[in-house]
């Protein structure tokens, strides 16, 4: 069952935060090495996708991901409406498809940047990544100016031989076993 909740009446710290206290986060937050991920949806004639770092494991048993996608995006209103999506867990490599899912590229083209598929449920798949999911959504929070989308995976493909793309100083890096 899905359950919504807004919790937008108890972010009003959060949207009248310092300029300078906004600087302060971005910037420690950009010390934080994170994953790149593609959140993607596809529905009513439209295919919508978005580069994002806000992806992560929620649960194990049963299976569940959260990802963050901004409220005014298409993409939000495309999950949203369908209750589904798929991410994309992209690989050393795939900086390009990951710059233009970050708005390098118009939305209308980037879906010609990677080797694109469809999973059974007609969501999009990026092959050549370290894994992807396709996902129902199973709750939704929103949050100042984004929705949180929690999704149970209904098909998950993984190439353990890959390595991640991971972003960090701004920049795109990999990873190294220490």
């Amino acid at each position: 069952m899905s359950e919504s909740k807004d919790v937008s009446a108890d972010c009003a710290a959060l949207r009248s935060a310092s300029a300078s206290l906004r600087s302060d986060f971005r910037d420690a937050m950009a010390s934080l090495a994170a994953k790149v991920c593609i959140v993607a949806a596809r529905g009513a004639g439209q295919c919508f996708g978005r580069t994002v770092t806000a992806a992560f494991s929620l649960n194990v048993a049963p299976p569940a991901i959260l990802v963050s996608i901004a409220a005014g995006a298409p993409l939000a209103a495309l999950i949203r409406a369908g209750r589904q999506f798929s991410v994309a867990m992209l690989s050393e490599g795939q900086q390009a498809v990951a710059d233009a899912f970050a708005g390098k590229v118009a939305p209308e083209h980037r879906f010609e940047v990677g080797d694109w598929q469809s999973w059974s449920s007609g969501q999009p798949r990026l092959a050549g990544g370290v894994a992807a999911m396709d996902c129902t959504v199973i709750s939704e929070i929103e949050l100042a100016d984004h929705l949180l989308f929690a999704g149970a995976p209904r098909d998950i493909r993984h190439d353990g031989g890959r390595q991640p793309l991971v972003w960090h100083g701004r920049h795109y890096n990999g990873v190294c076993t220490l």
